[in-house]
């Protein structure tokens, strides 16, 4: 892979994200039908439902991590600022650097350093900053991810050692480094104390205004505290799971359209 040695933009350029008829499958077996879906620039949409309706398969197909999966396949497309990321012409690493992924676990890498954590994303995606560059790029994406106070003065030491919480937000500094204009979390805030939970809240609040974020969430007190938007999956009876109705998470909490969505999220089932 060449390197190049422009220095990264400022500012996100955040796109809007759209999935059109996304069905997937393991093998012989479906899990999602045709989800369609208008996730708006700097915006935060948040997929819920019970576990098992594709919520997670859906949020790895919007970067290509579906794929990863030997006996995966999907059809539809998934377009990021009305270009399908799955065509022939586009490098899965291009995609990935445009749609960034925060998963469940914290996942830094535990023995290299909290500075090397974030800056590690530039070499997998081909891009050289000058040593200067790189220490302005950690110091922002660690404001940003609510972390720079908290360990500004300790940048050598290794990831690992962080709490729960705070490795959480160093993977979010990490993927923010590369730019994206979009950043998935498939439950961010699942293993995390109420007080880092907190804290991740109000930096999904403080990047919406950069980034398009997509949220998967079992909680809907979070869904409805940090989302503008809100799709509801449901897989019934053995069927793959598809999406029962999305639209402004007010609308949705309440005065959903489906009694299914209503007797979700007001804890009736799930």
């Amino acid at each position: 892979m060449s390197e190049t040695t422009a220095i990264l933009p400022a500012v996100t350029d955040a796109m809007a994200l759209e999935a059109e008829s996304v069905s997937a499958w393991f093998g012989d077996h479906k899990v999602l039908d045709r989800v369609s879906l208008a996730m708006p620039a700097r915006m935060v949409t948040a997929l819920i439902g019970p576990s098992g309706c594709g919520k997670s398969t859906f949020l790895r197909i919007l970067n290509r991590m579906h794929e990863l999966v030997p006996s995966a396949s999907l059809a539809g497309e998934v377009r990021l600022g009305g270009d399908d990321i799955y065509d022939t012409g586009v490098k899965v690493v291009d995609a990935r650097k445009k749609i960034g992924m925060v998963f469940q676990k914290p996942n830094p890498f535990p023995a290299m350093s909290i500075y090397d954590n974030v800056v590690a994303g530039l070499k997998l995606t081909g891009t050289r900053v000058p040593r200067t560059g790189k220490d302005d790029l950690v110091e922002e994406c660690l404001t940003k991810a609510g972390l720079w106070l908290e360990v500004h003065d300790r940048l050598r030491r290794p990831g690992g050692a962080l709490s729960g919480g705070q490795q959480q937000r160093l993977c979010i500094a990490r993927s923010l480094a590369v730019r994206p204009q979009v950043l998935l979390m498939d439950e961010p805030c699942s293993a995390l104390d109420p007080t880092s939970t907190r804290r991740i809240e109000e930096t999904i609040h403080e990047l919406a205004g950069e980034v398009t974020i997509v949220i998967v969430t079992h909680n809907m007190q979070q869904a409805a505290r940090v989302s503008q938007q809100c799709a509801f999956f449901l897989a019934e009876q053995g069927q793959p799971g598809h999406i029962v109705e999305s639209g402004p998470t007010d609308r949705m909490f309440g005065a959903p359209d489906d009694p299914r969505t209503a007797d979700y999220v007001n804890g009736r089932f799930g």
